[in-house]
Order: C-alpha cells, then sequence, then structure tokens
C-alpha cells in the first residue's frame, strides 16, 4: 500500500511531539495531516466539532484558569477521549488497510484500520500538556526499555499461552512495515499518553502526600487499562493489566518514549512470534 500524504504527516508528527524542541513542528506536521483528511474526504462536519471541542478542553485546563473550570476542562477531554478510543464519535472516516487476513490458520481473522481519532488523545495530551512528555537522556529512555520490555514480554506472552489465547507462531506477515508503522506510531504513542503520562502521571501527582502514591498510581492506570481491553473478554483484561504494570514501570524509570517503546516491544513479540490477534476459539479483535 502508497501512504497518502496525511499518513505520512500523522506518522512524522508523533516523533516530533515527543521531543519538545520539535512541539510546534509536529503542530504544523497535523494541521497538515487533518487539513488533507478533511479535503480528501476522511474527515467530516461531526469530526470538526470534536476537534473544536478538544480546543475548548485546552483552554479550559490552563493554570490561569479558576480551579472549577480547569475540573471541567479535564472533565470534556475525559468524555471526548473515551468517545474517540471507542471509534464512538462520528464524523472519522477511518481507513481499512487489512481486511479480514488470518496471520496464521488458526487465528482469528484481523482487520487493521488507520485510526484519525483515537491518536487525538495523544496529540491533545503533548500540545496541551506539554510537561507530560518531559525529556529524559536517550541513555535513560533505552536502557529503561531494554530492562522493561523482556520481562513485560515473556510474562504477558506466557500467560497468554497458558490462557489458550495464543501458540507460538513465528512469521513475517506481507503487512508487516505498515503493521509496525501504526502500530508504533499511532496505536501505541495514543495508549501510553493516555493511561502513563496523563492517568498515571496525574495520579501520582495526586498521590504525592503518601510515600506509596506512585505505585498506587501505577497499579491504578494498570488495571483502568486492562478494563479497558473488557470487549475481548475477560483474558484480555487480565493480560492488559499485566502488560500496563510493565508499561507503568517503564514509564516511572524511562518517562513515556520509554513506555511507548516497551509497549510497542510486547506487541511486536505478539505480531510476529505468536498467534496475531489471537486463536480462532475467541472472540474478533479489531485494531
Amino acid at each position: 500500500m502508497t501512504l497518502s500524504l496525511h499518513w505520512i504527516a500523522l506518522f512524522l508528527a508523533v516523533p516530533a511531539l515527543l521531543f519538545a524542541d520539535l512541539r510546534w513542528t509536529g503542530f504544523a506536521l497535523l494541521v497538515l495531516a487533518y487539513g488533507a483528511a478533511l479535503i480528501v474526504g476522511q474527515l467530516s462536519a461531526p469530526a470538526l466539532l470534536v476537534i473544536a471541542l478538544l480546543a475548548v478542553a485546552a483552554y479550559a485546563i490552563s493554570p490561569r484558569r479558576s480551579r472549577l473550570i480547569r475540573i471541567a476542562g479535564h472533565a470534556l477531554f475525559i468524555a471526548l477521549a473515551i468517545g474517540l478510543g471507542l471509534h464512538a464519535w462520528p464524523g472519522f472516516h477511518n481507513e481499512r488497510v487489512i481486511v479480514s487476513e488470518r496471520m496464521t490458520p488458526d487465528a482469528l481473522p484481523f482487520t487493521m484500520f488507520l485510526n484519525l481519532d483515537k491518536p487525538l488523545t495523544g496529540f491533545w495530551l503533548l500540545l496541551a500538556l506539554p510537561g507530560l512528555a518531559a525529556a529524559r537522556r536517550t541513555a535513560v529512555t533505552l536502557n529503561t526499555t531494554l530492562l522493561c520490555v523482556l520481562p513485560t514480554a515473556v510474562a504477558c506472552l506466557c500467560a497468554a499461552q497458558l490462557l489458550g489465547v495464543v501458540h507460538w507462531a513465528p512469521k513475517l506477515p506481507p503487512d508487516s512495515i505498515l503493521w509496525a508503522l501504526n502500530n508504533l506510531l499511532l496505536v501505541s504513542f495514543a495508549e501510553e499518553a493516555l493511561f502513563r503520562a496523563y492517568l498515571q502521571g496525574g495520579l501520582t501527582r495526586l498521590l504525592a502526600h503518601d510515600h506509596r502514591g506512585e505505585w498506587i498510581a501505577l497499579c491504578m492506570s494498570a488495571v483502568l487499562f486492562g478494563l479497558a481491553h473488557a470487549a475481548g473478554g475477560w483474558q484480555w483484561i487480565v493480560l492488559a493489566t499485566i502488560a500496563g504494570a510493565g508499561y507503568g514501570v517503564a514509564y516511572r524509570y524511562g518517562g513515556l518514549r520509554a513506555a511507548v517503546l516497551t509497549h510497542f516491544g510486547l506487541n511486536a513479540a505478539h505480531f510476529f512470534l505468536f498467534t496475531y490477534p489471537m486463536l480462532q476459539a475467541h472472540p474478533g479483535v479489531h485494531a
């Protein structure tokens, strides 16, 4: 598949936003991406309303506003983020790029979309709250990722095998590069920005008076991450909670970039080495 201009711009916006010095470059790429998507018909009027409401939420959470207005702004963002994550808000015509493909004979058919809605939560967070992506030295990011990704992947994928969700199934599907770009730059980025940088980071600050606060925040965000995967059944709640704990440790010691890379590392191990998305006997999953 040849990627359109707006998808290339959207992919490039993510690494730009993750580096403070390139924040406005990332914003310009987002304007280009969503403007081009509007022109080609992948966005319509209801989506523009959602984007406008995100702008209102960003205005409301400014430190210059009263406490009540800031709380209302965060509540508005959370409501919008839930709808965007569930693909419930109208006006976003996401592009289906993999259609009911079986990665292995025993796997459930897999369909993948390039989404314009869900990544908006991550973009909003890094633009409205740039401190969430506070930079860590590259060596710290990489070392933390290396220390977290293997135990997280082993724990989660061994549990998935014990629960009968996946089998060992090494492969190199034809759409691997597109899957990797989407999973790293849109899926992992958006989920980690929301669950780790926003929820875990915010809870850590709220519980700063408690010496156990950062670990309570980590556990709470991991459980919420697990519950967000409830559509896949109780097995996916368990597995996503285990994964969320690993991502939380990566975030605690290496920041958002380490959490994103750890998340992608587990997903890549699942995709390339095990049944993907799961064995036929289980309910369907779409990305």
